[in-house]
């Protein structure tokens, strides 16, 4: 119980950042611990336990996303939960809009290598996909964020 609560505010910036509501990423930190607990036998190693966790709070995330069927945009009250706190507003809300285009694969990369700061080793972990892939990616994410900022003309480019 303690090791969860150790990484539930992790839990919680994650699941946020998906879909973008108070409310829904309570549900999610919720439904974490629950299949945490009732799959902990799953876990190959427990140094693993937060790559482990932030794995099943995309699941989840992704499940409500899809259930919910709507995108709810963000609101500025809630900018600090997801680390932005010190950037210019309008530019980071900019920026989240034109990750919110991505496909779910680049918007998942982005995410747990800028916003939660995973190295690429972790991510091919919790994705579950070879290391060469995570970075192809994520380089691919970028260039299109690159192309989008550009046509949008918010990077000063």
């Amino acid at each position: 119980m303690k090791l969860f609560q150790q990484y539930e505010e992790d839990i919680y910036r994650m699941a946020y950042v998906y879909v973008k509501n108070e409310d829904d990423a309570l549900d999610i930190v919720q439904e974490v611990a629950y299949q945490s607990f009732k799959n902990i036998n799953t876990l190959k190693s427990p140094a693993y336990f937060k790559t482990w966790l932030m794995k099943i709070t995309m699941n989840c995330a992704t499940n409500v996303i899809r259930k919910n069927q709507k995108v709810i945009h963000l609101k500025p009250q809630y900018e600090e939960f997801i680390g932005m706190e010190n950037e210019d507003i309008s530019l980071s809300i900019s920026l989240r809009t034109l990750i919110e285009e991505l496909d779910e694969d680049e918007k998942s990369i982005v995410l747990l290598k800028f916003y939660q700061e995973y190295t690429f080793k972790e991510i091919s972990e919790i994705l579950e996909i070879p290391l060469g892939t995570a970075k192809s990616i994520l380089y691919r994410a970028l260039n299109k964020l690159r192309k989008q900022c550009q046509e949008v003309d918010i990077c000063g480019q």
